[in-house]
């Protein structure tokens, strides 16, 4: 039985050495002589330890799961093209990747050990790879900026190509003489089924959207096993007939146009597992030696941070990002984009410095941009995202200070829309503060850019810090956004 134990997007597990140990344990105990491990981008960020060892620390975590491969996420750019080269180098998994190109517009990474494509041995089966990245990957992450992406379908096809021929005559690096299955390592997220009609492969192990999926798409399995280490997928290559029952809630079993059973796959959680030994260890040194213990307020309720929160609707983190962004310049609005708001455990007790990189574990500036009442307007339509392929359908994008929107779900447009309790004038000028990211970003806000900003404060984290040195922190829901016609995906009290 070919198996592969496939993880992604795990971020901040690492900010809870604990949970990133027993998350270590349960890849461990589902591996095997039989498997591989296999991983598909943002594992060595964002999050608090990654910020403060520059995305290293995942080479600890390499290594107490056996990882294998690797692809990149947009976020495995976040300290630089030159960074991730060195991590790459260092790695003892392998990273595969067909579609990104460095500054030169050569493949990145290639003297680092980068491959388009891999072939591994499991269990006496010859198991193929090929690795894409989101195309907007240098749009998406502004330390990306300098390469380039191409198209992920092309990418693939050819590297598949060039794969099954190297196997064909012998150069694959093992002793097959054909590949016996073919899997895509994805960091698309909803591109995953454009690969799947595409593309003749058994399976598309995906990230880059943080929610789960497990299905069959044109007689490809496609599974996503979520954010921050919830679970690990288990992917089974022919141990099933398609008439099977799936009784354990691994998918719908099915063939595909051959009448080859389409790989199975099953989602474990890591409670319950035993701890990766030394892990925990290390990656608590690592953190005790960065020193973010300093606190700032005792939070009595706890302030919640989970996807279905921050894209849900008004909520108190994203009110508390977007006052303390506003108050940063003294600005007429600030303006949070819930993308930037990193999902984990709530604000409950103490909150520490720590607490709050972890919420925005990035190192960007607030910045203060200048915009006519109209594209005010526009911004605030944007919250809700109706034009842009970014996230899912139901995501809300914003969250905004000194403002009050309301929204038809169903027209699509904003009904009421003012700042400082006045409906907004189309010819003046606003100020609104926002992270630095949405000036460099086609994804989010789009109305934004470059020529907007007149000026930047502080580090956005370390805004967050001196807003709570100040005010303390206890946002509530004021009803600064009202979505009307639309159940909110994740309201608060």
């Amino acid at each position: 039985m070919v198996r592969l134990v496939h993880y992604s997007d795990i971020e901040n597990v690492f900010d809870a050495p604990e949970r990133a140990a027993r998350l270590a344990g349960r890849i461990r105990a589902l591996s095997g002589p039989d498997a591989a491990v296999v991983a598909t981008g943002d594992t060595t960020a964002p999050g608090v330890l990654s910020l403060v060892a520059s995305g290293r620390q995942v080479l600890d975590f390499y290594r107490a799961t056996g990882t294998q491969l690797d692809t990149f996420g947009n976020h495995e750019f976040d300290y630089g093209p030159d960074a991730l080269r060195g991590l790459v180098a260092d790695a003892p998994a392998t990273f595969v990747s067909a579609n990104v190109r460095d500054e030169a517009g050569e493949p990145f990474g290639r003297d680092e050990g980068v491959v388009p494509w891999a072939v591994r041995e499991v269990d006496g089966a010859a198991v193929g790879f090929v690795g894409v990245t989101d195309p907007a990957t240098d749009s998406l992450n502004p330390m990306a900026a300098e390469l380039s992406f191409d198209d992920p379908v092309a990418a693939a096809r050819d590297a598949l190509a060039e794969m099954r021929a190297a196997v064909a005559e012998g150069a694959s690096g093992t002793d097959a003489d054909a590949l016996d299955h073919a899997v895509v390592l994805s960091h698309l997220g909803a591109g995953d089924d454009d690969l799947a009609r595409a593309l003749d492969v058994d399976a598309i192990l995906g990230g880059h959207v943080h929610s789960r999926r497990n299905d069959v798409v044109a007689g490809t399995r496609i599974v996503r096993p979520g954010v921050n280490g919830e679970t690990v997928a288990e992917v089974e290559f022919g141990g099933r007939a398609p008439s099977d029952a799936m009784a354990d809630g691994s998918g719908d079993a099915a063939a595909n146009d051959a009448g080859t059973p389409v790989p199975t796959a099953t989602v474990h959680e890591p409670d319950g597992a035993d701890p990766a030994p030394g892990l925990e260890d290390a990656l608590a040194e690592r953190m005790a030696a960065a020193d973010l213990s300093e606190a700032f307020d005792v939070v009595d309720r706890p302030i919640e941070r989970t996807g279905e929160v921050v894209h849900g609707g008004e909520c108190r983190v994203g009110n508390f990002v977007a006052d303390a962004f506003r108050w940063a310049h003294d600005a007429d609005v600030g303006l949070s984009n819930a993308g930037g708001l990193r999902q984990g455990d709530p604000w409950a007790g103490e909150v520490t410095k720590a607490d709050l990189i972890s919420l925005i574990p990035f190192e960007e500036p607030v910045a203060l941009a200048s915009v006519t009442g109209a594209e005010l307007h526009d911004v605030f339509r944007e919250m809700a995202a109706p034009d842009v392929d970014f996230g899912e359908d139901d995501w809300w994008h914003g969250h905004v200070s000194n403002a009050e929107v309301v929204w038809d779900a169903d027209a699509e447009l904003v009904l009421e829309a003012t700042v400082g309790g006045e409906p907004i004038d189309p010819e003046r000028r606003y100020t609104v503060a926002v992270s630095e990211y949405l000036l460099h970003s086609e994804h989010e806000f789009p109305t934004l850019g470059q020529r907007h900003r007149i000026d930047e404060a502080d580090i956005q984290y370390e805004v967050l810090a001196a807003y709570a040195r100040e005010h303390g922190i206890d946002p509530e829901i004021e009803g600064r956004i009202e979505i009307r016609n639309r159940a909110a995906a994740g309201d608060e009290d």
